[in-house]
């Protein structure tokens, strides 16, 4: 397995994979797909955003792809960001989501992020379980705040905290400038 950035060509692939999540699970809270430009779209605001969109590559296939990006629009939470992880049909027990949320912690902190936030429908343990060996704790549980299929769903709020400086963020203290 091989992760690495992704490039233009990985995102028809990427469209298949969102666009099943979106139609066949609660990991995606979306219900109606999108198209090949709004995933076009997507990743050239993340990338020029300078998030990182990494893709797993197994025998020349992409099996899942994994992307952080801002957590709430408001500048004080800019070093705070969402992740979102996402593995491929038939790429599920290959250790496609331990490789691409450890490679999005890597680039966590060497971008200076302080804190990655995923938000996860309750009932999917498998996702609570990856975040968890990765250090993930659980902030929050916030019953009935979504809906898809027919049924209210369960948000789980985790996250993890990444070493940063003691005070603050440096360049709030005068650091740096």
């Amino acid at each position: 397995m091989i992760v690495r950035d992704a490039e233009p060509a990985d995102l028809e692939a990427i469209l298949e994979i969102h666009n099943t999540a979106i139609a066949e699970s609660t990991a995606i809270w979306d219900t109606e797909q999108v198209d090949l430009d709004e995933r076009v779209a997507w990743w050239a605001h993340r990338r020029q955003a300078g998030f990182p969109v990494l893709v797993a590559e197994i025998d020349g296939a992409v099996a899942g792809y994994a992307s952080y990006g801002p957590w709430r629009p408001k500048s004080g939470y800019r070093f705070t960001v969402e992740n979102s992880v996402y593995v491929a049909d038939g790429f599920h027990r290959r250790g496609v989501a331990t490789a691409l949320l450890g490679e999005l912690v890597v680039r966590a902190k060497i971008d200076g992020v302080h804190v990655i936030v995923a938000g996860i429908e309750a009932s999917n343990q498998a996702s609570i379980a990856l975040h968890r060996n990765f250090g993930f704790e659980i902030v929050a549980e916030m019953p009935q705040v979504g809906a898809k299929f027919g049924r209210w769903m369960d948000l789980t709020l985790m996250q993890l905290m990444l070493p940063g400086p003691v005070n603050g963020p440096a360049e709030e203290r005068g650091v740096g400038s």
